[in-house]
């Protein structure tokens, strides 16, 4: 097997910067990846609208979740290996600004083709400043104070994944889907100031090769979290992408109580990252296990209960809870099946997220535009129950 260290290029790492200016760049890489995951999961909120504009059904609306994914999952080990040379702070600034452009060329796209040309810059982004950002803590702050700045900047994905959508739902609500494009494209400008302003220059110290990420994948710890991950984000994402009209079919909703819904969905979403958090670092599996069974309790039951607001906001509260603690579940279970490889383990979970993040989308507008919400909402249960038996597999295996 190769070695998992990722190998050493002649620069020399800079030093840590002074403690208030380092803890600003850590602030400024995690609003960017903030702005990333809000960007990403905008439309989820706004796909009805978006559909009717441009008179497209809400499944082929969905290719705006899916080529972000795609392109992502692509991109995410090709930056890294092709970029070892460049400042990192370079690359950081000119992601940000491609995401700006995209949000801007989405607010103003006559067409939905344009629209699509936007997400395609989108993935881009994803799978560039992701696989780049999140291993650049230890850089920025003292080594004493790196383990919690890497939580600072990873704390960026819950909070976009479950705030983007109720946000972008309630601008979109108030004034168009056009000014929530607009509104992202004019803080992600700004994200792109704060880091051409806070964050220090950035020379490359350490480079992932395609070896690596080989030798990577033929351990079956990573083995085993590429499954689970696909599994519930496929679960989730195949559902949670259709949401929207799930509750203006099935539930009857108006846009105010989708809105509001969302917005519960949300804070739901950060309490089960706080709580995912807590109990990740002495039992991942449990956490990930746990999460897995409350999407598929939350989407087998919508169908039946979601035909009432009590029912449908008490589920969505539940699911939020739940989806909250996949992400740092996920991303710690590749960090312990990679200590000795953190970049490389960053650019496998980037890539097999986003990539199934765009098969979710992709299988539930299928299964939407054939037979309808509530179908969707059962096919994720079934996918999310999957991920408790497979672990349950493993740990049986193991004992």
């Amino acid at each position: 097997m190769p070695a998992l260290n990722p190998a050493s290029v002649h620069d020399r790492p800079s030093s840590p910067q002074p403690s208030r200016a380092g803890w600003a760049a850590v602030v400024s890489v995690t609003l960017g990846i903030f702005a990333v995951v809000t960007t990403e999961i905008l439309p989820i909120g706004l796909l009805t609208s978006i559909g009717a504009d441009f008179t497209v059904s809400d499944g082929m609306a969905g290719l705006m979740m899916t080529m972000p994914g795609f392109l992502a999952a692509v991109a995410a080990p090709l930056v890294t290996t092709a970029t070892a040379r460049f400042d990192r702070r370079l690359m950081l600034c000119a992601f940000t600004l491609l995401l700006a452009l995209s949000n801007f060329l989405a607010a103003a796209a006559p067409g939905y083709g344009l629209v699509l040309v936007s997400r395609v810059m989108v993935g881009i982004t994803i799978g560039g400043f992701w696989s780049i950002g999140v291993g650049l803590a230890e850089r920025l702050v003292p080594p004493e104070s790196a383990g919690r700045a890497t939580a600072v900047i990873f704390s960026a994905v819950p909070l976009g994944s479950v705030l983007g959508v109720p946000a972008g739902t309630l601008i979109g609500d108030l004034a168009g889907w056009r000014t929530a494009f607009t509104v992202m494209g004019v803080l992600t400008a700004g994200v792109l100031v704060m880091l051409l302003r806070l964050v220090p220059p950035l020379p490359p110290v350490r480079a992932t090769r395609w070896s690596v990420l080989g030798g990577l994948l033929r351990t079956t710890g990573i083995r085993l979290a590429l499954l689970l991950t696909f599994l519930v984000v496929l679960a989730h994402f195949g559902a949670y992408t259709y949401v929207t009209p799930f509750l203006e079919r099935v539930t009857h909703a108006g846009g105010g109580t989708i809105t509001a819904f969302l917005l519960l969905y949300g804070a739901a979403g950060v309490l089960g990252n706080w709580l995912g958090g807590a109990w990740v670092v002495r039992r991942p599996r449990t956490v990930l296990g746990l999460a897995a069974g409350l999407i598929a309790a939350a989407t087998l039951l919508l169908p039946a209960l979601g035909r009432w607001d009590a029912g449908a906001v008490t589920l969505l509260f539940l699911w939020g809870i739940a989806y909250g603690a996949v992400p740092v579940a996920s991303r710690t279970w590749f960090s312990r099946a990679a200590p000795d490889a953190p970049e490389a383990a960053s650019v496998l979970f980037t890539a097999s997220f986003q990539a199934t993040i765009s098969t979710g989308a992709l299988l539930g507008g299928v299964v939407l535009d054939r037979t309808s919400p509530s179908a969707v909402m059962l096919l994720g249960g079934c996918i999310a129950l999957l991920v408790v038996l497979a672990l349950g597999a493993a740990r049986a295996t193991e004992g």
